[in-house]
């Protein structure tokens, strides 16, 4: 899975790891960068500054992946979490799929289409273990972002209401699903 991906040339993605503290940083400094962001254009209600830190990415690859993303000058672009069941949101599931968490980009850093190429990379990964489906939630009420899964292929395929939030109060999302061509 890892090396560089079609549609944004030079970018690498490969599976971050829990005993590098710099992939740690990263990781840390993207979510809470994207969370300011978020809140600079109004969006208070979804993550906040400050909320996950390294032991949150440590705890996720003790049961799924967490992937990075560089640019050819090893600048990192973007994150994702990976995971293999979610039953907080989905409950228990027939059909295996692959479930991705904080899909996150540099604003600066990142070049135009990163995030869709990001989604693309952990298709592509859930693709290669044999699972049909790609699935994520997403704030209900963050419409652009609902907006943005949608344009990307995910179907809106149910409601959460007040899911477990890993720094904060429950939510409530929009359930989406991908079927991966076979």
């Amino acid at each position: 899975m890892s090396g560089a991906t079609a549609a944004v040339p030079g970018l690498d993605c490969r599976r971050a790891s829990a005993d590098s503290g710099s992939d740690l940083a990263e990781l840390v400094r993207l979510r809470d960068a994207a969370a300011r962001w978020m809140h600079a254009r109004g969006i208070t209600g979804q993550w906040q500054p400050g909320e996950l830190g390294a032991d949150h990415f440590r705890r996720v690859m003790e049961h799924g992946e967490v992937w990075l993303a560089r640019t050819p000058d090893g600048r990192v672009a973007g994150a994702w979490e990976l995971w293999w069941g979610d039953e907080d949101a989905w409950g228990p599931q027939d059909t295996p799929a692959g479930y991705v968490h904080r899909l996150m980009t540099d604003r600066i850093a990142a070049p135009p289409g990163t995030g869709r190429e990001l989604l693309r990379a952990a298709e592509r990964r859930v693709a290669g273990t044999g699972r049909s489906l790609v699935r994520l939630d997403c704030l209900a009420g963050n419409g652009p972002l609902n907006a943005y899964y949608a344009a990307a292929g995910y179907r809106a395929v149910g409601r959460k209401q007040g899911k477990p939030q890993p720094g904060g109060v429950p939510k409530s999302f929009v359930l989406r699903e991908k079927a991966l061509a076979s």
